[in-house]
């Protein structure tokens, strides 16, 4: 039998503190029943003897010390799941916000979910195509990697996650793909954004949604990203599915962090995050993976904004230290009119190379890249002194370079959000810039490759 207290001693912000309490547990469910009849959830953050430091999901306000009771479920906050939740929308506590039925579940599982035995790990090496030449070519995203979009205030990420959401796709397998989308405080223009984006595509059929708009609970924010990572592990290992898990915003969930932390009176860390941001942040980001024996997988883009665009924020600056790189987008080359506006140079994904090559994209991949990359930088350069010196100051191969930089930003990076090359079109038109270069300035692919992919470039 369940039993309910009436001895709420104190409510600050979003917390509640419960006397003289017995048999709780960390992080276990609890239902706060208002003195209206009014029922709110809530979960239990700490425990010292018999005291219970609980977090309301719907906030506090109302809620009368003397006369409203708190029940503790036993069970951990749970998201029931079944493959109906494929095409529906639900809030960022998992309950329907489609005006669909209640999903039937086949299980109820842990939102917390359960670590992944490093021994049992597959490592990540299978190429997933998103369709966008400057991440599919230069930072190639692997099926099982965490890879990151560090964005900045007013850039266009948004528009960013929903091309990945709409055209990511595994090639070369037969297998089911799934995305899971979580918009987290986001604003309601965002959310009719993307939700509009992922009806209008199609893209919603093989979705799975979670919405915390900016207005809705702190609390409820903490809960979002995990809510969607459960369903991507139940598709993914218990379905066989290969999932993508796309998070936006992550600073949001940062700033939920930092709300609660500071309402439980902690000592605050950098900038004022509690000192576990980084443990925090890595319960969530090492939830992707692959594991032996099992055909599925969770892949993860976690979009941030980064505060007054400074990489070194603590937000950006730990999520880097724990994922596989990261993807850029550029103010300047937002501000060129380069959609998408990925800094190519900074941006990096550190599994890149398991991803590529013949049998998985084509053989000329890696080679490309790395001449693509130099020349990039190298023409970005020229540019650069050109407006320190003048174009006089430049040699003719400093202004070939050049050139090859415009064209590089205007027709490879600059394809806009509703162009979906696939890799070998990308290739093709990698060797098209390239064939800007003389010949003598392709250092970094082999002879033989040149005389397959450019046969008729002069020597």
């Amino acid at each position: 039998m369940i039993k309910e207290y009436k001895t709420i001693s104190e409510v600050v912000g979003p917390l509640m503190a419960v006397d003289k309490v017995s048999g709780v547990k960390y992080e276990e469910l609890i239902e706060v029943r208002l003195q209206n009849g009014e029922l709110r959830k809530g979960q239990v953050l700490e425990i010292q003897e018999d005291k219970a430091l609980v977090q309301i999901f719907e906030g506090t306000a109302g809620i009368n010390l003397r006369d409203s009771a708190v029940r503790f479920l036993g069970h951990p906050l749970e998201l029931g799941v079944s493959e109906d939740m494929i095409g529906r929308v639900f809030d960022g506590l998992g309950r329907p916000k489609d005006n669909g039925p209640e999903i039937l579940p086949e299980k109820m599982l842990d939102i917390n979910g359960e670590v992944i035995n490093p021994m049992a790990r597959d490592y990540p090496d299978e190429f997933i195509q998103t369709g966008i030449s400057s991440i599919d070519h230069l930072n190639t995203l692997v099926r099982g990697q965490k890879l990151p979009v560090f964005s900045g205030s007013g850039l266009p990420h948004k528009e960013l996650a929903a091309q990945i959401a709409r055209q990511a796709t595994v090639l070369n397998t037969e297998d089911d793909f799934a995305v899971v989308f979580a918009g987290i405080g986001i604003t309601f223009e965002e959310a009719e954004y993307f939700m509009e984006d992922f009806r209008k595509t199609g893209a919603i059929d093989r979705s799975v949604v979670f919405m915390n708009l900016a207005n809705d609970p702190a609390i409820e924010r903490i809960a979002t990203p995990k809510m969607a990572l459960t369903a991507a592990e139940y598709l993914a290992y218990e379905k066989g599915m290969h999932v993508l898990v796309i998070m936006t915003d992550m600073t949001n969930y940062c700033e939920a962090l930092r709300e609660i932390s500071a309402a439980r009176r902690e000592v605050p860390g950098r900038r004022g995050y509690p000192g576990y941001l980084y443990t925090n942040l890595a319960t969530l980001y090492e939830r992707a993976g692959r594991i032996k024996g099992l055909k599925g997988s969770v892949t993860q883009i976690p979009i941030l904004t980064m505060p007054e665009d400074n990489k070194t924020h603590p937000i950006p600056d730990l999520t880097g230290y724990i994922t596989e790189g990261q993807i850029i987008l550029s103010r300047e080359l937002y501000k060129s009119g380069i959609k998408p506006p990925i800094d190519v140079l900074p941006s990096l994904s550190r599994l890149k190379d398991k991803g590529t090559g013949e049998g998985k994209t084509r053989k000329d991949h890696a080679a490309t890249m790395n001449q693509l990359f130099s020349a990039y930088a190298q023409g970005k350069q020229a540019k650069e002194l050109a407006v320190v010196l003048g174009d006089s100051a430049l040699s003719d191969v400093d202004k070939i370079y050049a050139q090859f930089a415009e064209r590089f930003e205007q027709e490879y990076v600059d394809q806009g959000y509703d162009t979906n090359r696939d890799i070998f079109e990308t290739l093709d038109l990698g060797w098209q810039l390239l064939d800007i270069l003389p010949r003598t300035e392709l250092k970094r692919i082999k002879d033989d490759m040149i005389d397959k992919y450019l046969p008729d470039k002069e020597v």
